[in-house]
């Protein structure tokens, strides 16, 4: 599998996330060899956990990188926010979340955060390819 990237700028919208979905299935129906079904719906989960996460808890806006390396494919999302994800109690009864990061971290094989150069952060999953 060669290395492809493809870049979604998402903003406070679910707009932007639907749009994210789409263009990751694109990006997903162009890899050769292709991936199975249920990597290709673990990939669009996270990649929507991630740019929820982002646009709910680090100021509204958001960059997403889909990279395909030969053995995986990394979902990286960059926001303005220095604050890393955690992992916290969900929220059954208040819809006040909690569930995303935990998902996150089952699906992929590797999470990463770093922090970017000019302030705020990467976020990377690492899902099986």
């Amino acid at each position: 599998m060669d290395t492809m990237i493809v870049r979604v700028a998402a903003s406070r919208s679910s707009a932007s996330i639907g749009d994210a979905r789409v263009r990751a299935r694109a990006f997903i129906d162009c890899l050769a060899p292709s991936i199975g079904a249920e990597a290709a719906e673990n990939v669009v989960l996270v990649l929507s956990e991630l740019v929820t996460n982002a646009l709910r808890h680090a100021g509204g806006s958001c960059t997403l990188d889909l990279t395909a390396h030969p053995d995986s494919i990394e979902v990286a999302v960059h926001d303005p926010s220095p604050q890393p994800p955690s992992m916290r109690t969900p929220g059954l009864t208040r819809g006040t979340g909690g569930f995303g990061w935990p998902l996150v971290n089952r699906l992929a094989h590797a999470t990463q955060v770093t922090d970017s150069p000019g302030g705020g952060k990467t976020v990377r999953a690492f899902l099986p390819g």
